[in-house]
């Protein structure tokens, strides 16, 4: 199956490219992130046109959250143009979101039935690109994650090691909840999606993939922490937590899975069980550089 996949130089991008080479049953177009700023609807009909792919999956957004880049019109645009292109043209699309469409408030894992409820930017903004893409395209998909990391590139993980090794304490929130998700296990759990639209699965609609384990911010860094103490020194005081309000019991963006393992038999795992090796990477390319 030809597959069409936009921001591929993203971690998750390189992450879907390597289990696509790995296994060799699909042709793969790459569009870098820089190369998918099209700045009209034409130019977007057009990629897609030119690459002629089964289907296209698009993955920028949660690369411009990881990197901290507040979402502009033409960005959702962007997925629109998408949508309509794929669309017009008989091909799968398949929207790699976000749970930030979700406001937290909920005390449990959503579902993917629940109603986005973001009232600021990024997840307001994600909610209604998703409400386009879903109308504009009946070939449609849109899967929501967790924040990713890797070793390369920018998020969670960056953040804590590139501060931990500046010798800058980082105080951390230890309140809202997340869970967050490799990219390496996210290429697996896309590239099995793929495997299944290929054999003739139609997904449509929303679906959740994410980790099973639920952290904060501060967990995570002590994770991280934790791993890269084994490797280099570590203060005492390299983070800490952030002080509680009384009353704030912290949000919750946990996302249930249940849809995608019953329609893909796509099983979740746990990032833990992986954080040691991504830092273990990160910090020889470091040394490297």
């Amino acid at each position: 199956m030809e597959v069409l996949v936009i921001a591929s130089d993203s971690a998750a991008g390189a992450a879907l490219l390597s289990v696509l080479a790995r296994w060799g049953r699909h042709e793969v177009e790459p569009v870098t992130i820089a190369a998918s700023r099209w700045k009209s609807e034409r130019q977007a009909k057009k990629a897609v046109r030119r690459a002629g792919p089964a289907c296209v999956v698009d993955l920028r957004f949660t690369h411009l959250l990881a990197a901290g880049e507040p979402l502009q019109d033409l960005d959702c645009a962007r997925s629109h143009w998408l949508a309509k292109a794929c669309e017009r043209s008989g091909a799968d699309y398949l929207l790699l979101s976000s749970a930030a469409v979700f406001s937290g408030t909920l005390p449990h894992p959503y579902r993917e039935q629940e109603t986005p409820d973001a009232q600021d930017p990024p997840g307001s903004l994600l909610a209604a690109v998703e409400a386009q893409v879903l109308a504009a395209c009946s070939r449609a998909a849109v899967l929501r994650t967790g924040p990713v990391f890797a070793s390369d590139g920018p998020g969670f993980l960056d953040d804590v090691l590139r501060a931990l090794l500046a010798g800058e304490p980082r105080v951390l929130d230890d309140s809202d909840s997340f869970c967050p998700v490799p990219a390496a296990d996210l290429g697996r759990v896309l590239a099995g999606m793929l495997d299944q639209v290929d054999a003739g699965a139609e997904p449509r609609g929303v679906f959740h993939y994410a980790s099973p384990d639920r952290t904060t911010l501060y967990g995570f860094a002590e994770a991280v922490i934790a791993a890269a103490s084994q490797f280099v020194a570590v203060a005492d005081d390299a983070i800490a937590r952030s002080p509680v309000e009384e009353g704030d019991s912290g949000r919750n963006w946990s996302l249930d899975c249940r849809e995608l393992r019953d329609t893909f038999a796509i099983k979740q795992l746990p990032w833990r069980a992986v954080i040691g090796d991504a830092v273990r990477a990160y910090l020889s390319k470091q040394q490297g550089d």
